[in-house]
């Protein structure tokens, strides 16, 4: 194994959740680019390049529903608390650390690492399933 799986959340998965995320805040909320770099504590080009498939593109994340309840529901917390940039990191790192433990990377895995057999690797299921 090349890529461990830690890798492909880091390389792959933050950004698409975070992508999705400023889906949900700019399109469901209404918010502007302005306010959702504001809260989540990027800058507004960043959420520019989210909004248009420039980042975090690779994973449609709104396929996995509990994941986009998640999404959502982080979002929603985000409005109101306005949390601290370390806080929301932590929120999709556990986002991301689910995604993992539910096997829902295991193909993507496959396609980063050839040598990645998911009928046979079962690591992230175990740790965070």
């Amino acid at each position: 194994m090349k890529i461990n799986a830690f890798e492909v959340a880091a390389k792959y998965v933050y950004p698409s959740l975070r992508r999705r995320l400023v889906e949900i805040l700019y399109n469901e909320h209404k918010l502007t680019q302005t306010q959702v770099a504001e809260l989540l504590h990027i800058t507004q080009s960043a959420v520019s390049r989210y909004l248009r498939m420039n980042r975090g593109a690779l994973i449609e994340v709104s396929k996995f529903p509990d994941i986009d309840a998640d999404l959502r529901k982080l979002a929603e917390g985000i409005i109101r608390k306005k949390p601290s940039e370390y806080q929301i990191h932590a929120e999709l790192v556990k986002i991301a650390l689910k995604m993992l433990g539910k096997g829902y990377l295991c193909s993507l895995h496959e396609k980063i690492d050839p040598e990645v057999n998911p009928t046979e690797c079962k690591i992230c299921i175990d740790l965070f399933g």
